[in-house]
């Protein structure tokens, strides 16, 4: 089995530490936010993305939710139906603090 772990890279640790759990069950793991490609542009960091998706099995996800080259992974890995595992979502997002903040500013009014 091979799997696509996406995410941001601001999470290398817990990436690289899902991608040790997962070869230590002999599963392939790759990891390509930290691929080293000089000669390729965004385009061609965005096709070579999806040549791995197109090889993995799974998908894998530890995201920001800020990350739009993670969002442009997951909108191909949707498109091609590939099975996905939510590995980690980072929780503090400008979506909580909308939903905070109106809670906060609507507390005493009735919902329409």
């Amino acid at each position: 089995m091979k799997v696509l772990i996406i995410g941001s890279t601001q999470y290398r640790d817990r990436i690289e530490a899902h991608a040790t759990y997962l070869c230590s069950q002999g599963i392939a793991a790759m990891l390509p936010a930290f691929d080293n490609h000089p000669d390729l542009d965004e385009l061609g960091i965005c096709k070579h993305n999806r040549r791995l998706v197109e090889a993995a099995d799974e998908v894998h996800v530890i995201w920001d939710q800020r990350s739009l080259f993670t969002s442009f992974d997951l909108g191909m890995a949707f498109a091609l139906r590939k099975k996905l595992r939510v590995i980690f979502l980072e929780p503090k997002t400008m979506a909580g603090v909308m939903k905070k903040w109106e809670e906060e500013v609507n507390k005493d009014e009735k919902r329409i």
